[in-house]
């Protein structure tokens, strides 16, 4: 394994939580944590990201958003990586592939809230995605019914996994994505930046 890179061994499943991180906040936590246990994940990493390219303003400086994040997130089975910047990917996409070159055998899960399955189908050869490693889509506020409406889920809907089977994800054949209802906390990095709670 490269330097500077986590150490997984084949047959492991980890879940990607991937997005900018500015800030870190308590929801953040509690999906991963949900996640881990919904989806009975080996583990689950932060993939704290150069930049969004959906978004028109450019984030914190990484290594302010990797501290903070390290400062939050507090689990023994998840880790905290700048892989896309060692990777030097800037889309979901490539990251994967990359990933899954790097780590032969181990079972990776994308993951994400509802409101991001919404708009997924915006995202650059998110087909690609779903078709190589299996969702798992956690519930936020709000964001329910728009998520299985949404391009992606009307899609993709035949291959969907029942939230009661939602521990068989990891090992399901691709395409597989599964929507789970959780206790969620309406709180996002946008309202924590626009109330001025967030200094980098």
């Amino acid at each position: 394994m490269k330097a500077g890179f986590p150490f997984l061994r084949p047959g492991m499943t980890v879940g990607l939580l991937g997005g900018s991180f500015d800030p870190p906040h308590a929801a953040h936590v509690h999906i991963t944590r949900e996640a881990l246990r919904a989806f009975g994940l080996d583990r689950a990493w932060w993939l704290v990201s150069p930049g969004n390219p959906l978004k028109e303003r450019g984030p914190a400086p990484i290594a302010a958003r990797m501290q903070a994040a390290r400062d939050i997130m507090h689990h023994p089975r998840v880790t905290v990586t700048d892989v896309e910047c060692r990777l030097g990917t800037r889309v979901t996409a490539e990251t994967i592939a990359c990933l899954r070159e790097l780590y032969p055998g181990v079972r990776f899960v994308w993951l994400m809230g509802a409101d991001n399955l919404a708009s997924f189908h915006r995202w650059r050869d998110w087909r690609y995605i779903m078709e190589t490693v299996p969702v798992g889509v956690l519930a936020r506020p709000g964001d329910r019914i728009s998520a299985r409406m949404s391009p992606a889920a009307r899609l993709y809907g035949r291959y969907r996994i029942a939230a009661s089977d939602s521990h068989l994800l990891a090992r399901s054949d691709t395409p597989a994505w599964c929507f789970v209802n959780v206790p969620m906390m309406d709180i996002s990095s946008t309202q924590i930046r626009a109330s001025g709670g967030w200094q980098a």
